[in-house]
């Protein structure tokens, strides 16, 4: 019984969105479902996924939270 864990922040693919939607979160519950089965066999009635969605503000990168990693890429980008 494979349990497979997504965190993506709330904000989800378009930045002007405040969350994921149904949909999206519909998708991706599919494909982790479907590539356990395509490359372990898993059956997809014997699969968990869990979609955790985090606010931006509990996630960094770069050693920055990542509001102000991307104010900063962005300002090198413009230079």
């Amino acid at each position: 019984m494979p349990i497979v864990t997504i965190q993506i922040t709330r904000e989800g693919s378009d930045p002007a969105r405040d969350a994921v939607t149904a949909a999206e979160k519909a998708a991706l519950i599919k494909g982790a479902s479907q590539l356990l089965f395509d490359v372990l066999g898993k059956p997809l009635d014997a699969t968990f996924v869990v979609i955790e969605e985090v606010p931006l503000e509990n996630w960094g990168m770069g050693g920055l939270p990542v509001a102000e990693y991307r104010r900063r890429r962005r300002s090198a980008q413009a230079d």
